[in-house]
């Protein structure tokens, strides 16, 4: 079955340089035939990847330890949820998930867009297959999930302690996803300037493709984040570590596309910066991938370090100058159609916002590359710590909070400071309540200026919601919820991305909730006793111990009280797997009640009964997940088909009488 799965893995490497050399003659020599194999091809790639997938899973489930990399990933006794999400807790498995699930979405992208776009596809397919050459010739010579013991061992080793964990089947999966998928839109945006089909009905297939990408990729960021705030156990959920921050660069140059390219769409500008913008989000998501696999950064995220780092080095590279070289030949037809009418306008709001987030992700990858500048220059690996994120980041991502308020109020063209302080008086009303209230109970101007900028995007959203509400009310007598829910039916892209910013919004409240008003305790207990952490009182029943398939594990019993108001028991517990006593993991403890969590970690015990507790009150932490659903909410909304536009076809007057039928 491993020569077989390996054979599939030849044999799609073999298909997929088939297929570029198909583009490339099919096109040269007008040979549609030819040019449409290459979209074949893809799929055939997708086909064979299937056939090496089905065979390594089945390897997992059945504990066939002749494959190497199944006998170094799990074990026997693993619950199968494990077992299966072993597939994509290695190198050579997660390389094998990523090319599988790009070629999926390529396969669904070429084949359902090929007729609209007879030209252009071919090209697009041609560049992703020679993409998936390299990741299939990794996969086949350098990394192979298929490499065969010499020795069967009678037990694998077991996936890594800290991956066994509900997270594992969700937050990996999504955000390898996320990373692959921006080869669609690079492979569009290529095939673009390779064809020189650069007319603005392509921006719709491309702007389609890389919201997909965005949005799997933010998914997977906003679950790493839930996985890592109750397994980590240091009381946060984003720590600015190399590895998050690297998921984030695609994500953010991805949120700057999916922005200006409306700009392209009605005026036809930004055109060199969208595909600027676009070329870039892929090399960020190969550049994040060389960072987690060749290990010269050290991260708590890093699982997978390997020797194939030069490969990805050496990928990274040739796919940036190539990009920027074909970008640059193509110059002359990414001429703006038109320029700024005023700098008060959607277009100049859309062009500000991009550039911070361009500074926030160049603020980001500064940080995170200056480990490796650093050691190059001085000898010495120096490390960037959160203050530098949070002191340089900070103040950008306040101001993108409140242009993220202004810009839904901008008109397109041009707009007046009459027209923009009526539409925004309510929004910056309710920022003024908010910032006054929060100075005079808590002082903190750093995290009131932040509130209030996040209450102010709420507003304006909430402002562009009863407006357009409003107006279909006076045309169609609908309640307001009735007016509100058809209003994002007849626009989901609009009103979806609303509904993302409010999402947005909710989030950096719960963030500067926690940042500003976290407390901290650290405390050694015996059974019985108590300690007090802000208007919470914890008490420790005492430490059990028990044994689950293939780990023992110790628990804490915590009583928590609000204001001597009982209010549940919580259990913190530490496990020690066979194989990996020496790597224990931790399970926190949390409890929400109200806007805050209060978080405990079992740190330590001796024998005598007593515990070490590291307690934490996290303040609006359940904002943050609120947020974070109903920032997916949104994003599911915006892929919300288009309604059918009713057409009207009138007849002629007959006999001295005009009649009228619609036609829907």
């Amino acid at each position: 079955m491993a020569q077989l799965a390996h054979g599939a893995l030849l044999l799609a490497l073999a298909t997929a340089i088939f297929g570029v050399g198909a583009t490339i003659i099919g096109e040269r020599r007008r040979i549609p035939e030819l040019s449409q194999s290459a979209v074949r091809a893809v799929v055939g790639v997708l086909f064979l990847l299937l056939i090496a997938d089905v065979i390594l899973l089945t390897a997992f489930v059945t504990h066939d330890f002749s494959f190497a990399y199944v006998s170094s990933r799990s074990s026997s006794d693993m619950p199968l949820r494990y077992v299966v999400t072993a597939f994509y807790g290695g190198q050579e498995g997660s390389l094998l998930f990523w090319t599988t699930m790009a070629t999926l979405l390529a396969s669904i992208a070429f084949v359902r867009n090929r007729p609209r776009f007879p030209r252009l596809v071919p090209y697009a397919a041609g560049t992703f297959l020679a993409l998936t050459s390299f990741f299939l010739f990794v996969l086949t010579f350098v990394a192979s999930p298929f490499e065969i013991n010499a020795l069967i061992p009678a037990q694998g080793q077991g996936l890594n302690p800290l991956l066994r964990d509900p997270g594992m089947l969700v937050h990996p999966p999504m955000l390898l996803s996320g990373f692959a998928s921006f080869s669609v839109p690079f492979s569009i945006a290529m095939g673009a300037l390779f064809s020189g089909r650069m007319t603005r009905e392509w921006l719709s297939f491309v702007r389609t493709w890389a919201l997909v990408a965005w949005a799997i990729l933010g998914t997977g960021i906003f679950l790493g984040g839930w996985w890592a705030y109750h397994v980590l156990g240091w009381g946060g959920y984003w720590g600015w570590d190399p590895v998050e921050n690297v998921s984030l660069l695609p994500w953010l140059t991805g949120t700057a596309f999916i922005h200006s390219v409306l700009v392209q769409e009605r005026r036809g500008m930004l055109k060199v910066w969208n595909m600027g913008l676009l070329l870039a989000s892929y090399v960020l998501a190969i550049f994040g991938t060389f960072v987690v696999r060749s290990g010269l950064i050290q991260s708590v995220h890093t699982f997978a370090v390997s020797a194939i780092g030069p490969y990805f080095l050496s990928f990274l590279v040739v796919v940036t100058v190539a990009s920027i070289a074909v970008m640059i030949y193509r110059l002359p037809m990414l001429q703006s159609e038109n320029t700024f009418d005023a700098v008060l306008s959607r277009e100049s709001g859309f062009l500000l916002n991009n550039l911070i987030f361009a500074g926030i992700a160049f603020a980001t990858f500064w940080g995170t590359v200056y480990p490796i500048v650093s050691e190059a220059v001085t000898g010495s690996q120096l490390t960037v710590g959160p203050p530098f994120y949070e002191q340089v980041n900070g103040p950008l991502f306040l101001i993108m909070l409140i242009l993220m308020g202004v810009g839904p109020l901008l008109a397109w063209r041009r707009s007046t400071w009459d027209a923009l302080r009526r539409v925004a008086a309510v929004p910056l009303a309710l920022a003024a309540v908010v910032i006054v209230v929060m100075l005079l109970l808590f002082g903190q101007p750093p995290a009131a200026a932040g509130v209030a900028a996040a209450v102010f995007a709420i507003g304006a959203v909430g402002v562009e919601y009863w407006r357009g509400a409003a107006a279909r009310r006076r045309s169609t007598r609908e309640s307001l919820p009735s007016a509100i829910v058809g209003l994002t039916k007849r626009n989901p892209r609009r009103f979806g991305g609303y509904i993302v910013h409010l999402g947005v919004a909710v989030i950096a409240i719960g963030i500067i909730g926690t940042q500003f008003f976290q407390s901290e305790r650290q405390v050694m207990l015996n059974p019985g006793q108590s300690t007090q952490i802000a208007e919470y009182t914890l008490t420790f029943n005492g430490l059990a111990q028990s044994r689950i398939v293939d780990a023992d594990v110790y628990t804490a019993d915590i009583d928590v009280a609000s204001n001597g108001k009982d209010i549940g028991v919580i259990h913190a517990k530490r496990f020690f797997y066979d194989g990996f006593e020496q790597q224990p993991t931790t399970r926190v403890a949390v409890k929400t009640t109200g806007f805050d969590d209060v978080y405990v970690m079992l740190t330590e015990w001796n024998d005598s009964g007593a515990a070490g507790l590291h307690i934490f009150v996290n303040p609006l932490v359940p904002w943050v997940w609120v947020g974070g659903l109903i920032y997916m909410l949104g994003m599911l909304i915006v892929f919300w088909p288009m309604p059918v536009a009713r057409r009207v076809a009138l007849t002629a007057p007959s006999r001295g009488k005009a009649t009228g039928e619609a036609a829907v």
